[in-house]
């Protein structure tokens, strides 16, 4: 039985190509680049060309990117590190209610330090609006953070006309764009973002990698204090492998990306055509039109998404019912409820995500597995026998 791989959003392979670039800086080349001897000079090297080709990749200076563990670290660092900057600039911040939780949660820390939090509702396709930005900036307005695209829902946000208001209002604009960047064009310039925090795994990197990109002239206080790395603003020494093995990803990325995008395009609506003509109660979750090219994401009534997802699993088919990063105790996602689907809807949340391994062959067995593993479900689920039986009665 072949194995389906449809949870890129999750993890995705690493290449073999930033393998291979990494490999000697895991053994010869492990000098710390911060020392000033011959062994330093070959992973210093390494860094400052793995910062050049990830600048090339979102259109920044090199001199603007902080490398972190993570993209949830580098969520962290832009929302806490803008707001250590300008505590005399007021204490009132914006953001949407499906952020990340690496957003979320430290909004929620915020509150309790006396920030005012303004959580702008999204619509049902999970997009928020320029116009709802601009109404909510007041005087003390500090930082807008929304999320550039959700990976539970595929949706992608306006940020550019949100920067256009965000840089009108002298405002912080930060978003979480793990989700995007190394997946479609991402223009730092044209965006209207000071801060985008995102990693390398997205785009076929290492894990334990992040980047901020921070606009030149953003102030920024550290997180992680106690060394000079990253020109202060996050101490520790560099992980050089995995920054070479980013650097490498993204120089990749950047050359597939139109090719790749205009391929997972028409593989997602392929995806997404069939299985709403084929399964009967299926709902499309996200935006149609401004939606990742590689997420194809629904809602199941009367089913449990968890159920489907180990059903497929039994076919060899990998997907996800939500969030990597959400509890396996939620049975309801807190994105798919502030989209306002209800609850027998929302519980039966599947997402498939794409990715460089995905043919077309592969979608076209999900597409004949898929309502069989419904069916199936359905008929021992005792909504689903109520809602027939009600029906026929």
């Amino acid at each position: 039985m072949e194995t389906i791989y449809l949870d890129y959003i999750a993890a995705t392979p690493l290449s073999p190509e930033a393998y291979s670039a990494m490999t000697p800086f895991l053994s010869e080349h492990f000098g710390n680049p911060q020392s000033r001897h011959q062994y330093a000079a070959a992973p210093r090297k390494a860094l400052e060309n793995a910062r050049r080709q990830i600048a090339q990749l979102i259109n920044c200076e090199p001199r603007e990117l902080i490398f972190t563990a993570s993209g949830s670290e580098a969520n962290n660092l832009a929302i806490k590190g803008v707001l250590a900057a300008r505590q005399k600039k007021g204490r009132h911040i914006i953001t949407t209610n499906i952020e990340h939780y690496s957003v979320a949660h430290p909004f929620k820390h915020l509150e309790k330090e006396g920030y005012s939090v303004t959580c702008l509702a999204v619509d049902s396709r999970g997009r928020v609006t320029a116009t709802q930005v601009a109404e909510a900036i007041r005087d003390n307005t500090v930082l807008v953070s929304i999320l550039h695209a959700n990976n539970e829902i595929g949706t992608v946000q306006a940020i550019e006309e949100i920067g256009q208001i965000t840089q009108e209002a002298d405002v912080f604009f930060h978003t979480d764009a793990v989700a995007t960047i190394g997946v479609i064009p991402f223009d730092c310039e044209l965006s209207g973002i000071d801060l985008a925090a995102f990693a390398a795994q997205p785009f076929y990197g290492p894990k334990g990698i992040g980047c901020l990109y921070v606009r030149r002239g953003t102030r920024i206080s550290p997180l992680i204090e106690g060394g000079i790395q990253e020109a202060g603003r996050r101490a520790g020494t560099e992980n050089v492998p995995g920054i070479v093995g980013m650097g490498f990803a993204a120089f990749e990325a950047k050359k597939r990306m139109t090719r790749e995008v205009n391929r997972l395009t028409l593989l997602r609506d392929h995806l997404i055509d069939g299985l709403l003509k084929s399964v009967p109660l299926l709902h499309l979750t996200g935006s149609r039109e401004h939606r990742l090219p590689h997420i194809a994401s629904f809602a199941v009534e009367y089913l449990d998404g968890q159920a489907l997802v180990q059903a497929l699993e039994k076919h060899g088919i990998m997907a996800a019912s939500g969030s990597s990063c959400s509890s396996d105790a939620l049975k309801i996602s807190p994105v798919l409820s502030a989209i306002g689907l209800p609850g027998n809807v929302a519980q039966g949340g599947i997402v498939f995500s794409l990715g460089i391994g995905t043919t077309d062959a592969q979608i076209s067995s999900l597409l004949e597995i898929f309502p069989e593993c419904v069916e199936t479900l359905r008929q021992v689920s005792p909504l689903y026998k109520m809602r027939i039986g009600g029906q026929s009665g």
